[in-house]
């Protein structure tokens, strides 16, 4: 496993989790810390379990701002067309239900394996793929048709 590879893509994972970047690299550099520690870095099921830290450590900090609202930091070098694009995309994820929204992030942002993306969630190869493109096809609702996808 490519640690640097893979602490990119548990960073981007836990930013779209929660929205601010040096929370994002707080609970990144733990998770890894805690990952090191475990001793599991040799072992199958070392990527699942990475992001089973990275998950938990978000759900406590969401639990830690319970009445505290996550701020989002503007992008400021978008063009105005794209700032509406990734406005609306936005706006069409949070839309979604929090399940669709991180299986969409693993599998396309992340480019997490579907293995991985179903020993995580405790499901079949097959209900993975189900799910995912059932995700594309809520997703493409929100946004109105597929000129975005």
């Amino acid at each position: 496993m490519d640690l640097e590879e893979e602490y990119d893509k548990i960073y981007r994972y836990c930013y779209f989790k929660v929205r601010r970047r040096e929370t994002a690299e707080d609970i990144t550099q733990e998770a890894f810390l805690r990952f090191l520690e475990s001793g599991c870095v040799n072992t199958g099921k070392n990527l699942r379990y990475l992001y089973t830290i990275a998950r938990n450590l978000c759900v406590d900090e969401f639990r830690r701002r319970k009445t505290e609202a996550l701020d989002e930091e503007a992008a400021d070098s978008f063009s105005e067309d794209s700032m509406v694009e990734n406005l609306s995309v936005r706006i069409a994820l949070s839309q979604l239900e929090e399940t669709d929204r991180e299986l969409l992030l693993l599998r396309y942002v992340n480019e997490a394996p579907i293995a991985v993306i179903g020993r995580l969630y405790g499901i079949s190869r097959f209900a993975v793929y189900r799910r995912v493109l059932q995700a594309v096809k809520n997703l493409k609702e929100k946004l109105g048709g597929d000129h975005f996808l």
